[in-house]
């Protein structure tokens, strides 16, 4: 039973990481996209009508991204 509860917990974890590498890898692209063009991916997909423009959607988007970043390092033991 024990080592079944280990790999539930694992490949939970599993999880968590891909979510957050996929999360991470939005944001990069997105800041991409801003240093290159000056284009908010995020911002006009969520309705923003300005540059940098924050909508709840964007907001939450971004907090999610920023989470995804801490996991993802944490979890690869650069934090």
């Amino acid at each position: 039973i024990r080592v079944h509860i280990c790999q539930v917990k694992e490949d939970k974890m599993e999880i968590i990481q891909i979510i957050a590498i996929t999360l991470s890898s939005i944001g990069a692209l997105n800041w991409g996209l801003v240093g290159l063009f000056k284009f908010d991916l995020v911002a006009f997909l969520s309705g923003g009508k300005v540059f940098g423009q924050l909508t709840p959607i964007s907001r939450t988007v971004y907090i999610g991204v920023g989470a995804a970043g801490a996991i993802a390092a944490a979890t690869a033991g650069i934090l």
